[in-house]
C-alpha cells in the first residue's frame, strides 16, 4: 500500500494543477514498471471538451508512450472514482489495475454499471480517500 500511496499523491498534485486553472480538480496518473508513463488532470474548460477528464488525458499519454490501446500490465491511478464515460476507456484500455481515492457518490461509474470495468481489472478504492475527496468539497464549495 505504500506504492499506492505514493502515485495517489502524485495524482493529487494533478488534481491540485487542475484546481489552479480552474478545473474541477481530479487527477490521474498511469504507472507500469513502478514508473509513471502518462498523467493528467479534468481539462475540460481549458479544451472546451467535455471527455477531457484526468483519465481520458493520462490513458491517452500512457498508450503514446507504450505504442499500444493496451494497458494490461498498468495501473492507473485517479483521486475520484472514474464516471461511466473514463470506465468504458478504462475498461477499452483492458488496464490491469485501478485505484482510486473517493468514491463520487453522485457520477461514479459504480452507481450506474459496476460491471462495465473489464472483468480482469482489479480495483482498490480508498486509498487517501479524505485527501482526495477534501480537494472536490472545498473546490465546489468556493463556487457557490
Amino acid at each position: 500500500m505504500e506504492t499506492d500511496e505514493k502515485f495517489m499523491k502524485e495524482a493529487l498534485r494533478e488534481a491540485h494543477a487542475a484546481a489552479e486553472e480552474n478545473e474541477v480538480p481530479i487527477g490521474a496518473v498511469i504507472v507500469c514498471g513502478n514508473k509513471i508513463i502518462g498523467k493528467g488532470h479534468n481539462m475540460t474548460e481549458k479544451l472546451h471538451d467535455p471527455t477531457a477528464h484526468a483519465e481520458m488525458i493520462a490513458i491517452t499519454a500512457a498508450t503514446g508512450i507504450m505504442g499500444s490501446k493496451y494497458l494490461n500490465d498498468c495501473t492507473l491511478y485517479v483521486t475520484i472514482e472514474p464516471c461511466p464515460m473514463c470506465a468504458g476507456a478504462i475498461a477499452w484500455a483492458q488496464t490491469g489495475r485501478l485505484v482510486y481515492g473517493a468514491i463520487d457518490p453522485k457520477k461514479g461509474y459504480s452507481q450506474f454499471s459496476p460491471s462495465i470495468m473489464h472483468p480482469k481489472t482489479k480495483i482498490q478504492a480508498g486509498i487517501l480517500a479524505e485527501e482526495c475527496g477534501k480537494i472536490v468539497t472545498e473546490y465546489f464549495k468556493n463556487k457557490r
